[in-house]
C-alpha cells in the first residue's frame, strides 16, 4: 500500500516532472550564479568558505527535495541559520531574480513554476523572520506579495 507521502511525490513529479536528477541541476546552477553575483556573492562568501560549499550543495539538494517532492530529506533549522544575516530586502529580490531565471532556464514551465512559487514563499518567510529576529526593517516598502495579487498589503496602519 503506497503512502500518503509517496502518493503526493508521485504526483507532483507527474505533473512537473521534477526528479532528483533536475534538482541537482536547478541547486547547482542557480548557486553557480549566486556565486558569481556581485550583489550574493559577498554575502555567501562571508558565511560559507570554499570548502564547505560541497557540503552545501548538498544540503540545499535536500533542501529542495523536501520543498518540492516532499521528501522529508531535509532536517536543517534554515530560519535559524539565516536569522543573524545582514541584509536587506533588496538581497532577497536578487536572490528572487537569479532563482527565477535559473529555474525558467533548467527546468520545464511546469516545474519552474513549482519551484519558483515554492521559493517565493521562502523569501517572504525568511525576511519576516530575519526583521522579527533583528527588531528591524530590511527596507521594504510594503509587505512582499505574491506575483499578480491584486494590491500590495502596506506596513503602514493600525497595525504596524
Amino acid at each position: 500500500m503506497q503512502s500518503d507521502r509517496s502518493r503526493l511525490q508521485d504526483e507532483i513529479a507527474a505533473r512537473t516532472g521534477i526528479d532528483a536528477a533536475m534538482i541537482r541541476r536547478l541547486v547547482h546552477g542557480f548557486y553557480d550564479r549566486v556565486r558569481a553575483d556581485p550583489v550574493l556573492s559577498p554575502i555567501f562568501a562571508a558565511h560559507i568558505p570554499d570548502a564547505r560549499w560541497p557540503a552545501h550543495l548538498e544540503r540545499m539538494c535536500a533542501f529542495w527535495s523536501s520543498v518540492a517532492l516532499m521528501s522529508g530529506g531535509y532536517h536543517g533549522r534554515p530560519m535559524q541559520a539565516h536569522q543573524p544575516l545582514d541584509v536587506q530586502a533588496s538581497d532577497f529580490d536578487r536572490w528572487l531574480e537569479l532563482f527565477r531565471a535559473t529555474a525558467r532556464e533548467l527546468t520545464p514551465a511546469a516545474a519552474a513554476d513549482h519551484f519558483i512559487e515554492r521559493a517565493e514563499r521562502i523569501a517572504a518567510s525568511l525576511e519576516a523572520g530575519i526583521e522579527a529576529h533583528q527588531g528591524r526593517s530590511l527596507g521594504r516598502q510594503c509587505a512582499f506579495r505574491m506575483p499578480d495579487t491584486p494590491f500590495p498589503v502596506t506596513t503602514e496602519g493600525p497595525l504596524s
